[in-house]
């Protein structure tokens, strides 16, 4: 058997990511399973970009301001035929 060097205590400087990084990596990672699901199994593909450029942070720091993140992140995806990123956007008025 190898040694063991099991010894309870920190072993060196663990390796961090910024939330930068991990926004980068979750975007880089789900375009390229995209592109291969577009390639290998014929997804439609998408003529736009898949993700808006820079990401949004914000610090939650009561109950308020988690209730309103949570409404946003339930409401938001009804308003994408308003969106200007949208490359099939629909007026106001009209019915889906």
């Amino acid at each position: 058997m190898g040694q063991r060097f099991d010894t309870g205590q920190p072993q060196g400087v663990a390796p961090t990511m910024s939330l930068g990084d991990i926004v980068h990596r979750f975007k880089t990672m789900t375009t390229k399973r995209y592109a291969d699901g577009v390639k290998q199994l014929g997804w439609p593909p998408f003529r736009g970009r898949l993700w808006q450029r820079n990401y949004y942070e914000h610090i939650i720091r009561n109950e308020e301001s988690l209730q309103r993140i949570r409404e946003y992140i339930l409401t938001n995806p009804l308003r994408w035929h308003l969106d200007r990123e949208n490359p099939n956007p629909r007026c106001e008025d009209s019915k889906p």
